[in-house]
């Protein structure tokens, strides 16, 4: 699955309910950290796209609401061009999977314990990766080696 950010920031809504209704079945969850704004977060602060803290709040919503950590991945655009907002650099999308999976490398926001066993991150468009010079695989891939 692919969600926006809105489709999964309440078990109240119909995508979210879907991923729970076919969670038996349901590989992974790649949600668009990115093109959205601001956005609540788990502790229902609003967090701001692009950042460490957005990405581990957020993610926080599914990991709290149902969804296995190993059915939860991070979708973020490889990088300049790729999306009008939320870019990040590779090294952001490192710290935001450190601090789910091990607790290390957050913003302000840590989540009340560690997923170690959460997905991993994904790029929606290799095109872009390699127009960015293959950044993001080459930072991130590498990387998901490193978690628990």
């Amino acid at each position: 699955m692919a969600p926006q950010t809105l489709d999964m920031q309440s078990t109240g809504g119909s995508y979210f309910q879907l991923a729970l209704k076919i969670k038996d079945i349901l590989t992974v969850v790649h949600m668009q950290y990115y093109n959205s704004g601001a956005m609540l977060g788990c502790d229902q602060k609003v967090y701001g796209q692009g950042t460490v803290d957005f990405m581990t709040a957020l993610a926080c919503i599914q990991l709290e609401n149902g969804l296995r950590p190993d059915q939860v991945s991070l979708g973020l655009p490889a990088g300049p061009g790729a999306a009008g907002g939320g870019v990040v650099a590779p090294s952001v999308v490192n710290n935001a999977l450190d601090c789910l999976a091990k607790g290390t490398g957050c913003g302000t926001f840590k989540p009340s314990r560690t997923y170690p066993d959460i997905r991993g991150a994904m790029t929606w468009s290799v095109n872009w990766d390699v127009t960015n010079g293959g950044g993001f695989a080459g930072t991130v891939g590498p990387h998901l080696d490193t978690l628990p």
